[in-house]
C-alpha cells in the first residue's frame, strides 16, 4: 500500500488503513479463507461484528495469519457491540464475547451497530409472540457510550464510534462524550454518496467508512426492479477509461473522499481485485461526475425498524 491515501488520521492521530475487508454475509465455510487471504494479500483492516454470527472464524484466520508472521499491531479489527447489548451492565459482555471469538485482547475499533437497543439478554433477535421485535426503549444511546468510554479507559478498545446513526443523533453523542466518537460508519455508494453527512462528519473531526459501497449485490432484500450499481452506463464508462473494474472505481472513488471503505468479498480474485486500487487516482472532473450520479437511494433501508422511535433512516443524513 504505498499510497499516500493508504491511511487515514482519525482524530486522535492513530492512523486507519483506508480500505478494509468486510465480513457481512461472510458464510460459515467461507469466511475464515477470506480474511486468510485478504490478510495474505495485504489488507490490514478487517471489518467485523457479533451480529454477523462468523466471529469464530475470522478469529481462526487471524490466528493462522499471526502465525505465519502478521503482527497483531499491524492488524486493524473493528468490532460492534450489537442492540441486545446495549445497556452499561451488558457493553462488555458484548465486548468479552468479541474478543473470545477473535482470539485477541483488545480492539483497534469498537462500534455502536445501531442507535436502539432490543430488550437486554442473551437472545440477539428478541421478539413477542407475534413476531415482532421487542425494544427497549429505556436503554438510551448514550447509556451505552458512556461504557464503551470506559472499555477505552481499560484498554480493552482502542478507539470508539457509531455505525447506522444519523447527523442529529451524532450531536446528541457529542454533547455527553468525553472521548469523542471518531468514526461513523454508513451505507455509502455512488447512488447515495452521504455528501451531508460526510461534511458534517469532517466538520467534528469523525471518520465516515462506507460500508455496501459496491451496492451490496448479494443483498437478502435483492429485487429484480433495483438498480444495479455495478451495471450503470456511466461507472462502466468510466471503468473502461481507466482500465480497472467497476468494483475499483466504486473503492477508489471513497479513498478519493478521505473515507474509509470495507468491501466484502469471499473470492480470492474479487479481495486481490479489490485491493488493487492504490495504483491511480481519478481526476477531478470525474470525480464530479461520479458524485452526479447520485440519487440518494438506499439498497438497505432496514424499514422493518421504524417502531423504534431511535430509528436514524428519518433523517435525510
Amino acid at each position: 500500500m504505498a499510497d499516500k491515501n493508504a491511511y487515514v488520521a482519525l482524530s486522535s492521530g492513530a492512523k486507519m488503513p483506508l480500505l478494509g475487508l468486510g465480513t457481512w454475509k461472510s458464510k460459515a465455510g467461507q469466511v475464515e479463507h477470506a480474511v486468510e487471504h485478504a490478510l495474505a494479500t495485504g489488507y490490514r483492516h478487517i471489518d467485523c461484528a457479533a451480529v454477523y454470527q462468523n466471529e469464530t472464524e475470522v478469529g481462526q484466520a487471524l490466528k493462522a495469519a499471526f502465525d505465519k508472521g502478521v503482527k497483531r499491531e499491524d492488524v486493524w479489527l473493528t468490532g460492534k457491540v450489537w442492540n441486545n447489548n446495549h445497556s452499561s451492565g451488558r457493553v462488555r459482555i458484548g465486548l468479552a464475547k468479541t474478543l473470545k471469538d477473535l482470539g485477541v485482547s483488545y480492539l483497534d475499533l469498537f462500534l455502536i451497530h445501531w442507535p436502539y437497543a432490543f430488550v437486554q439478554g442473551d437472545n440477539m433477535f428478541p421478539k413477542d409472540e407475534n413476531g415482532a421485535m421487542l425494544y427497549d426503549e429505556s436503554v438510551d444511546f448514550t447509556e451505552t457510550w458512556k461504557a464503551m468510554e470506559e472499555l477505552v479507559r481499560e484498554g480493552l478498545v482502542k478507539h470508539i464510534g457509531v455505525s447506522n446513526f444519523n447527523h442529529k443523533q451524532l450531536l446528541r453523542l457529542l454533547e455527553v462524550a468525553t472521548i469523542k466518537p471518531e468514526i461513523v460508519q454508513v451505507e455509502c455508494h455512488v447512488y447515495f454518496n452521504q455528501h451531508q453527512l460526510l461534511e458534517f462528519a469532517q466538520k467534528h473531526g469523525i471518520v465516515l467508512t462506507a460500508y455496501c459501497p459496491l451496492g451490496s449485490p448479494d443483498r437478502p432484500t435483492a429485487q429484480s426492479e433495483h438498480p444495479v450499481l455495478l451495471q450503470d452506463p456511466t461507472l462502466l464508462s468510466l471503468a473502461k477509461k481507466y482500465s480497472k473494474s467497476p468494483a475499483q472505481l466504486l473503492i477508489r472513488f471513497q479513498i478519493e473522499r478521505k473515507v474509509s471503505v470495507i468491501p466484502k468479498s469471499v473470492s480470492d480474485h474479487r479481495i486481490e481485485e479489490n485491493f488493487n486500487v492504490f495504483d491511480f487516482h481519478i481526476a477531478q472532473e470525474d470525480m464530479v461526475t461520479l458524485l452526479e450520479l447520485n440519487r440518494n437511494y438506499r439498497y438497505n433501508p432496514q424499514t422493518r425498524d421504524v417502531k423504534t422511535k431511535d430509528f436514524p433512516f428519518h433523517e435525510p443524513y
